[in-house]
C-alpha cells in the first residue's frame, strides 16, 4: 500500500489542479516558459517516448523472460510477462480518457489544441522500459550489469521527460502525472513478480518439476 499510497495521492492533487485551474498550474506554465526551447535533440528524446519505439522494446523483454522462465520450469512462468503486457494495455485504456475529461490545452509550442494531460509518450516510456527492467532484473546475476540496466532505464525515462518539456510538447505536470500513473501501474507488475521471485529462490517445486 505505501508503494501505491504516494503516486496516488500526488497524482489526484495534480489532476485536481488541473481541472480547477489552481495556483499549480500557474506556476507550471511558469516553470514550462523558462524551460521550453524546441529543438531536434528534445525531439529526438521525446519520440523515444513513442509507441514505435517503446512497445517494441517491452515486447522483445516479455518474449525473453517468458521463454527463459518456462525453459527453467518455473511455476507460473507467464504470470509475470502478462502482468508487464497487462500494464502496457492499461496505459492507453486510462489516458485516452483522463485527456479527454481534464481537456487540458497545450503550450504555446503547439498548435492549439486540448486533451494533453496526462503525457502519453510518457507514460508509455514508464511503463515500457521501467516493466522491461523489472522483468529482466532477476535474470541478471552481475550486480554492475543490473545497475548498469536500472541506470539505463532512468535514463530513458527522464530523457523522454526533458525532451517533452523542452520541445513544448507537454507541460511539466502532464510528465509528472505519467510518473505517478506509471508507477501504480509498474506496481501491478512488482508484485507478482516478487512472489515468483520468491517462490522460485525458495526452492519451492513448479508443476514441470515435482518430486520423483
Amino acid at each position: 500500500m505505501l508503494l501505491l499510497g504516494a503516486p496516488v495521492l500526488l497524482f489526484a492533487l495534480i489532476t485536481w489542479q488541473v481541472v480547477a485551474d489552481g495556483p499549480l498550474v500557474g506556476l507550471d506554465e511558469r516553470v514550462s516558459r523558462a524551460l521550453v526551447h524546441p529543438d531536434r535533440f528534445s525531439e529526438v528524446l521525446s519520440d523515444l517516448g513513442n509507441v514505435q519505439v517503446a512497445v517494441p522494446v517491452l515486447a522483445l523483454a516479455l518474449a525473453g523472460v517468458a521463454w527463459c522462465q518456462r525453459a527453467r520450469g518455473v511455476d507460473r512462468w507467464w504470470l509475470p510477462p502478462l502482468a508487464g503486457a497487462a500494464a502496457m494495455v492499461l496505459v492507453p485504456a486510462l489516458v485516452a480518457p483522463l485527456k479527454e475529461w481534464t481537456d487540458r490545452p497545450g503550450t504555446p509550442a503547439v498548435p492549439p489544441a486540448v486533451g494533453y494531460y496526462p503525457s502519453g509518450h510518457t507514460a508509455t516510456a514508464v511503463v515500457a522500459y521501467g516493466a522491461a527492467t523489472l522483468l529482466l532484473l532477476p535474470l541478471l546475476r552481475a550486480p554492475a550489469v543490473r545497475r548498469l540496466l536500472v541506470a539505463l532505464c532512468a535514463v530513458l525515462v527522464l530523457g523522454v521527460s526533458y525532451g517533452l518539456v523542452r520541445r513544448g510538447y507537454h507541460w511539466p505536470l502532464d510528465v509528472v502525472a505519467s510518473w505517478c500513473l506509471g508507477a501504480v501501474l509498474l506496481t501491478g507488475v512488482w508484485v507478482p513478480l516478487s512472489r515468483s521471485t520468491r517462490r522460485s529462490s525458495s526452492g519451492t517445486p513448479s508443476s514441470r518439476t515435482g518430486p520423483s
